[in-house]
């Protein structure tokens, strides 16, 4: 959803995944937070500050033009989002020479913290 979906959810992600799966939201979130150690929510929100923060290092689109892109609220909601996640603002992350990313395998363990 987070890489290959321009399209925005019209319904929110809980009711999204029951209905592509056919599995009670509840029953899912409980298997995936025991198996990877985060909720469904956490680990769709580290994969989209991921995906904000490899459009940042490009530095083509402006912060607002990736709020929409990626389908946030608006750009004071991803702001807060990108920095619950890295600890950064988005200023500060494109500050840095190496903009630090994680592997997108690492990011459902609960003890990595990326910058």
């Amino acid at each position: 959803m987070v890489h290959y979906s321009g399209n925005p959810l019209t319904v929110n992600l809980s009711q999204y995944l029951s209905q592509q799966l056919h599995y009670n939201y509840t029953y899912m979130a409980n298997i995936f937070s025991t198996d990877q150690g985060m909720s469904i929510e956490k680990f769709y929100i580290s994969h989209k500050i991921e995906l904000v923060k490899e459009l940042l290092a490009y530095n083509e689109l402006t912060l607002s033009e990736i709020a929409f892109k990626m389908n946030f609220s608006s750009v004071a909601h991803l702001s807060k989002q990108f920095r619950k996640v890295t600890g950064l603002t988005s200023s500060d992350f494109k500050k840095l020479k190496n903009n630090r990313r994680c592997m997108l395998e690492d990011l459902s363990m609960a003890s990595v913290k990326c910058g």
